[in-house]
């Protein structure tokens, strides 16, 4: 799709009223002469946990910084529960959650001692406070360690910590910015309970991963953002839809992936060739006719067919259609 073309939605771009916990419209943001953020706009509502997936450098923490309040926007306008950032900028403060990606924890506190920190920062206090450390504590499964020195602790339980300091003063809106980076699959799996809670407890949650499967196990609908342009918007399914018209086929390949994939668009059939890591994922008008032109391509190449599998379209394959790039590039 054109950059300059609408994003794809299947949502109206501004409904109103309080009942979303954020609405962004038309942010934008240029570092000297190149725009990193180019009009985007969503919204996210109580209860929803909403994704906004890109490669690097697609625009994803510049955004947050823009809602966060944290960087100062070229334009457009952010409005939290019903109070605009510039105006209310205390009250906006006040209902969102940020969890940054780098660690927000002091090592020489204990988990304890950091929640009551960061509550202090927030203008908590008193037994509100005690009683909201205890609760955060066993919502982020670090009660039996209350009172052990974080630098002790191992990096998902340092991350699970960092998610209760966005916690601890119960925003109406949590931002949780690649929350996951670097843990063991045990705490990726505990993190990603937690966040299923929230939702559950009517928290809006702005995530961004780099994670395919976590915006497949978590989000109610994904924005999907690329040379800071958002370029398509909705739930998997209305985003699937997108690319199934397309048959989906993955090449295992050993050797010359990038040299296949020129080859193969050049046949009409071939709409996309994406190659990743030894394996090229392509979108074909109709896989059974072409695979003989597409097997024979790769072996003029110099390339080995090692595999392959015929793939059913899936949020990986909606972002390689749409930006020609993996989630991690």
């Amino acid at each position: 799709m054109a950059l300059d073309e609408r994003p794809i939605s299947a949502t109206a771009p501004d409904r109103g009223g309080v009942t979303d916990v954020l609405q962004c419209r038309g942010l934008t943001k240029s570092f000297d002469d190149h725009k990193v953020v180019d009009d985007v706009g969503f919204h996210i509502a109580r209860g929803e946990t909403y994704g906004l997936l890109g490669p690097n450098g697609a625009g994803k923490t510049t955004t947050i910084s823009m809602i966060c309040g944290l960087l100062r926007r070229d334009g457009g306008t952010v409005s939290v529960v019903g109070h605009d950032l510039d105006s209310s900028t205390r009250a906006v403060q006040a209902a969102v959650g940020y969890v940054p990606q780098d660690l927000a924890i002091y090592p020489d506190l204990s988990a304890a001692e950091n929640l009551r920190f960061f509550g202090r920062l927030q203008g908590m206090g008193g037994k509100r406070l005690a009683a909201r450390t205890e609760e955060v504590l066993e919502t982020i499964g670090l009660a039996d360690r209350a009172g052990d020195r974080t630098e002790d602790f191992s990096g998902g339980m340092k991350r699970r910590l960092n998610i209760g300091i966005g916690l601890l003063h119960e925003p109406q809106l949590l931002i949780l910015d690649e929350p996951t980076v670097g843990v063991d699959p045990q705490s990726r799996d505990s993190i990603l309970a937690s966040v299923e809670q929230l939702g559950a407890g009517g928290i809006g949650v702005l995530y961004t991963t780099h994670y395919m499967e976590e915006a497949e196990r978590l989000c109610d609908r994904v924005g999907i953002i690329d040379h800071g342009r958002l370029v398509a918007e909705g739930t998997r399914r209305e985003l699937v839809d997108l690319v199934g018209e397309q048959d989906h086929v993955r090449l295992g390949l050993e050797g010359g992936e990038t040299g296949v994939a020129e080859r193969l668009l050049a046949l009409p059939e071939v709409m996309t060739a994406v190659p990743t890591d030894n394996v090229l994922d392509l979108g074909l008008t109709d896989s059974h006719r072409s695979l003989p032109a597409i097997l024979a391509a790769a072996d003029e190449a110099g390339a080995r067919v090692l595999s392959v599998e015929v793939v059913e379209p899936d949020l990986e394959q909606v972002f390689l259609h749409l930006t020609g790039r993996a989630l991690r590039d």
